[in-house]
């Protein structure tokens, strides 16, 4: 365990060293991303989840990336609930210093874990998901020179979310209005994580409010941060993310 410890400790402090003394391109862009997940009760504690966005920078002005996201999810406990999913990307070349040199599609297959726990007016949700991703690599073409998908790379990225949502009206004795605050962190791991330790971190800030008990919209700023593979080029991203989230039970129609 301290080993382990040990290892996880000089990794940072090697990214940390690295990054400082041979400095990566920094570039800025916009973003609007929209965002629906849609939770479906399909059994007593079975759930089946679909998750979908279209993300833009220069505001509208320019695709960014869609995914979507389907997931089986187990009401392990009233507090733990148990994930697998799979995910779709499409990531598009964006902004003035572009990360990728053509759109660049990827797959995931994955495992999450998520705990709720409340505290009076607060709600806290722990969630990690370990990614085991197959991501495009693309080769110029010699003879046309533009770039090819040439083949799948396997990489394996951890994320961890921390949330908390404060009420700050309630209906009913049920939340209405909330404040949103939290952060997410990703970290490669593996003998093909690439240059970097950290792929993104993103600072979660914002509003929902719960239309009734099976709809509700969120309105959140995400400062993201991205590092890309080589590690030669930093993303420093203000972003606006407009969510529609619904939670139906189709338990009830049996």
């Amino acid at each position: 365990m301290k080993n382990s410890l040990m290892r996880v400790v000089i990794k940072i402090g090697f990214f940390l060293c690295t990054s400082f003394f041979y400095g990566q391109v920094e570039t800025q862009n916009n973003n609007i991303w929209l965002h629906y997940v849609g939770k479906n009760k399909i059994a007593n504690k079975t759930f089946f989840t679909l998750e979908a966005t279209m993300r833009y920078t220069d505001w509208l002005g320019e695709k960014q990336q869609w995914f979507i996201r389907p997931s089986f999810d187990y009401q392990i406990t009233p507090k733990l609930l148990g994930s697998v999913g799979y995910t779709h990307y499409n990531t598009y070349s964006y902004g003035d210093i572009p990360i990728n040199k053509r759109s660049i599609p990827e797959d995931h297959i994955w495992i999450q874990g998520t705990f709720t726990h409340h505290a009076k007016d607060f709600k806290f949700i722990h969630r990690l998901r370990d990614e085991n991703r197959f991501v495009s690599v693309a080769v110029k073409n010699a003879i046309t020179n533009e770039y090819d998908i040439d083949s799948y790379a396997y990489r394996n990225r951890v994320r961890y979310m921390f949330l908390m949502n404060y009420t700050l009206t309630q209906k009913d004795d049920k939340a209405k209005l909330f404040a949103v605050l939290g952060d997410e962190v990703f970290v490669n791991l593996g003998t093909n994580a690439g240059k970097t330790f950290f792929n993104q971190n993103r600072i979660i800030a914002g509003f929902g409010y719960n239309i009734n008990s099976q709809n509700q919209i969120q309105l959140n700023y995400i400062q993201q941060h991205i590092w890309n593979f080589p590690n030669t080029i930093q993303e420093d991203n203000s972003t606006i993310r407009l969510s529609y989230i619904t939670n139906l039970d189709f338990t009830k129609h049996k």
